[in-house]
């Protein structure tokens, strides 16, 4: 009897970021939902509640008059790539440079943003507190997580290597400082 070498079988490679990003794009999203690439998995969610839209038109319409040159608050379902991270996030709102909308690619490119909110849900407010935090403390200037659940909006700025390094929250109806480059007080009565 000859002896012959018996494989092993193992597991495949995780896909790769680029992988996960090609994946994103070609699938067929429901209406109503998102998918983002949060801790190295593809995440579907619904899109707000109905009862979001008040204050996200509020907050929309504060931050377009405030928004620096050429920079435009939307809350179109765009995937904006953080490769560092390796994570890929559609804001619920975000304020970008506009020339980051005049590629061909299907996925923005992170370092046009000048601010991202988040609304969270029963659903999404681990990821917004936690992943979202993270990734975006290292870039993105201002950070606003609108917490529906306790009737709350934190102001995140100053990131950094190892994030935010400045927070401050206030309850709705309480005016909130957004830092440069905004600069304006938030009226939060939503």
């Amino acid at each position: 009897m000859i002896e012959r070498a018996t494989p092993i079988e193992t597991s495949p490679a995780p896909p790769d970021f680029e992988d996960l990003l090609r994946t994103v794009a070609e699938m067929d999203t429901p209406d109503g939902f998102k998918a983002e690439l949060i801790r190295g998995k593809i995440v579907v969610s619904p899109f707000s509640k109905l009862r979001y839209y008040h204050p996200m038109r509020v907050l929309r319409e504060q931050l377009q008059g405030r928004a620096p040159k050429g920079h435009y608050a939307d809350v179109a379902p765009f995937l904006f790539r953080f490769p560092e991270a390796e994570r890929a996030f559609c804001p619920d709102l975000f304020v970008a440079d506009g020339s980051a909308f005049e590629e061909d690619g299907r996925h923005a490119d992170s370092a046009a943003l000048s601010l991202v909110a988040e609304f969270t849900s029963v659903s999404t407010r681990d990821a917004d507190w936690n992943d979202k935090l993270d990734v975006y403390g290292r870039l993105v200037p201002v950070y606003l997580v609108v917490d529906m659940q306790d009737s709350e909006i934190t102001c995140l700025h100053d990131p950094s290597p190892h994030g935010y390094r400045a927070r401050t929250t206030v309850s709705f109806g309480e005016p909130l400082r957004v830092p440069a480059p905004f600069d304006f007080a938030l009226d939060t009565a939503f």
